[in-house]
């Protein structure tokens, strides 16, 4: 245990000496804040109000409506929540939902109101780009979840019991990763166009797990044979236990750095589906936005923004995985 915690504690001081990774880490941080808390800093009703002498949290409501723990007051039903006269109101930063339509304001470039601007039916491009990054992290996350699942069982199997099943299992990688991801995806929304963003992570995920089941079963292969696994196995430890609580801990690494990359690459997947028209026409995304500026390019803001989010993104995200790479390097251990 000593020694686990040696060097966890070398990991991280080595990482911390990786300044653009550390950056980008508060990045990261920075843009999950942003997606946690969407609804309170871009959304068209009031954070609170009071009607007529009565205190609401409309934001909060919304959720409880959501969730079909509660609903809406006749009166509040289907309203404008602007046009309302209130004794007083605190509305986000934002005042506008993605989905907020002001058709006097098309296409109106980045100003006062609308700081990023606005596309071609009126709606704030700022409030898409904050909402936007629920669906960029949730497509790298919950992929990627799918992958390393997949991956990492399928890879801890080969590797360990080796034989028949480890060549089985080469055998399918090979040819999971002579299928080309971007245009299985494409095909398939296209004979299932109403699967949404769901479908998208899916198939994502279901295709990426062939890299992490390769490290996976490398570093089985290079475990299995240790000294203390040998002493497990003579203790009669049963291979489940030996595989999940003595190997995999000791495995994990290289999982770890993949799936930072993985994450990145999904979110670069999703973006360019939604670009090319083949993402969730329900949920907001930093692709969908950006595909405006295809048939109107005097927009530039239409282009500008999202694509330099994506890039910035996918970016950090490359940042932290080759600080974790190199701050997992075996020879630290020393």
């Amino acid at each position: 245990m000593h020694n686990k915690q040696s060097y966890k504690h070398i990991v991280i001081r080595q990482f911390k000496k990786n300044k653009p990774a550390v950056f980008s880490l508060y990045v990261i941080t920075f843009i999950f804040f942003i997606a946690l808390f969407a609804d309170f800093i871009a959304n068209d009703k009031p954070l609170i109000c009071s009607i007529n002498g009565t205190t609401y949290f409309p934001v909060f409501k919304e959720y409880g409506v959501k969730l079909k723990i509660t609903n809406w007051s006749k009166e509040l039903q289907n309203i404008d929540w602007k046009k309302i006269d209130y004794d007083y109101s605190v509305f986000p930063p934002v005042p506008y939902l993605p989905t907020t339509l002001d058709y006097s304001a098309r296409f109106h470039s980045p100003r006062p109101g609308h700081w990023f601007g606005t596309d071609q039916i009126g709606r704030d491009v700022l409030s898409g780009m904050i909402h936007g990054t629920r669906t960029a992290l949730a497509v790298g996350l919950i992929s990627m979840s799918i992958a390393i699942l997949i991956g990492l069982l399928l890879g801890a199997f080969a590797g360990y019991y080796g034989g028949l099943l480890d060549i089985i299992v080469q055998r399918i990688i090979e040819i999971m990763m002579t299928i080309p991801t971007f245009f299985l995806i494409i095909t398939v929304v296209a004979f299932y166009p109403g699967g949404g963003i769901w479908l998208i992570m899916i198939i994502i995920g279901l295709t990426s797990w062939p890299g992490v089941a390769r490290f996976t079963r490398a570093e089985f292969l290079k475990v299995r044979n240790m000294d203390y696994i040998t002493a497990a196995q003579a203790l009669g430890y049963s291979s489940t236990r030996t595989i999940f609580r003595h190997i995999l801990p000791n495995a994990i690494a290289p999982v770890l750095v993949i799936s930072v990359f993985g994450i990145a690459s999904a979110i670069l997947t999703e973006s360019g589906l939604s670009f090319l028209g083949f993402g969730s026409a329900s949920s907001v995304s930093w692709g969908s936005i950006l595909a405006v500026a295809r048939g109107a390019t005097y927009a530039w803001w239409m282009a500008l923004f999202p694509g330099t989010a994506i890039f910035i993104t996918v970016t950090i995200y490359n940042l932290v995985g080759e600080g974790l790479r190199d701050a997992m390097d075996p020879r630290l251990k020393k």
